[in-house]
């Protein structure tokens, strides 16, 4: 199992990519720990035959798949020159090579595929799945680059500390602001104004101010601030705050009955965010094992 002071990022040679490896890299220089490029070949399960064609020189499918990943490592290089970079040529399905070789790491970067198909969704089902079942955080990163900007984190609701302690890593190692957001839910009714969905202000009030003395308490120092948003869309309200941010961190609720699932905040935030977003996952404790049920 790698370190967990490493960073996991896959590249496939494509442009969003090539800006994944880009943001990795500089996360690694940031944080002081390794980079791990990973590059995942489909070819051999497609053909056997992956050697040079006969009489012209550097051909061949695995000679291809060797030059993208050496082209990742040029991104990674020309990034943080001074990060030190393990690289693993790997051959099958990409989602299943980067969770296992992310096991354990600090975080697994991805490039954000799929534009294009559906307007506005901007995530590919590789970027997907892996935000769904990784066993640590994901960084699925976007076009828009806003690196001054603030960590911009949802919370809703008492006790997601998990995805607050990592937009406070986020926001120390980089030296920017936290802002941390509460989406306070309403609804519409015709000739009526629009009315909170279950929840009072004290109570939104009151989350916020818990989760500020958390982030204060886990980061002393840093820039902390917090919105109060009213939306009848949590992740309308998040994006709409998110707009200049660096990173938008949202949390998961993967690690229940059904593997392989994320929230629906988390998964709405995926499809539509323009900066990069990093969903909050952790391996789950294993079960306890218990008496055995009465016969």
């Amino acid at each position: 199992m790698p370190s967990t002071q490493s960073i996991v990022v896959g590249y496939d040679g494509s442009v969003e990519a090539g800006r994944a490896v880009r943001w990795a890299a500089h996360q690694a220089d940031l944080r002081h720990c390794e980079l791990h490029l990973v590059h995942c070949s489909l070819w051999p399960l497609l053909t056997h035959d992956l050697g040079p064609v006969e009489g012209i020189p550097d051909s061949g499918l695995q000679h291809y798949s060797e030059a993208v990943l050496a082209e990742g490592l040029d991104h990674a290089t020309s990034a943080a020159p001074q990060v030190k970079i393990r690289t693993s040529l790997l051959y099958g399905w990409p989602a299943e090579h980067l969770r296992r070789a992310a096991a354990g790491a600090t975080m697994l970067v991805i490039g954000s595929r799929g534009i294009g198909g559906f307007m506005g969704l901007l995530v590919g089902s590789v970027s997907l799945e892996l935000a769904a079942t990784s066993n640590c955080p994901v960084a699925v990163i976007r076009p828009e680059d806003n690196p001054g900007g603030p960590v911009v984190v949802g919370v809703e609701h008492p006790g997601n500390t998990g995805a607050l302690a990592d937009a406070c890593a986020l926001a120390s190692a980089a030296g920017v602001g936290l802002v941390l957001v509460h989406v306070r839910r309403i609804h519409f009714s015709v000739g009526k104004p629009g009315g909170a969905a279950g929840e009072s202000l004290s109570t939104s009030r009151a989350l916020l101010d818990s989760a500020i003395q958390t982030a204060q308490a886990l980061a002393p120092g840093l820039d902390v601030s917090d919105e109060l948003v009213q939306d009848s869309s949590v992740p309308r309200g998040l994006l709409k705050t998110a707009t200049d941010a660096s990173v938008l961190v949202v949390g998961s609720k993967g690690h229940g009955l059904i593997r392989g699932t994320i929230g629906s905040t988390a998964h709405a935030v995926l499809h539509h965010a323009r900066c990069p977003v990093f969903v909050s996952r952790h391996a789950a404790e294993e079960p306890k094992e218990g008496p055995a049920p009465p016969p």
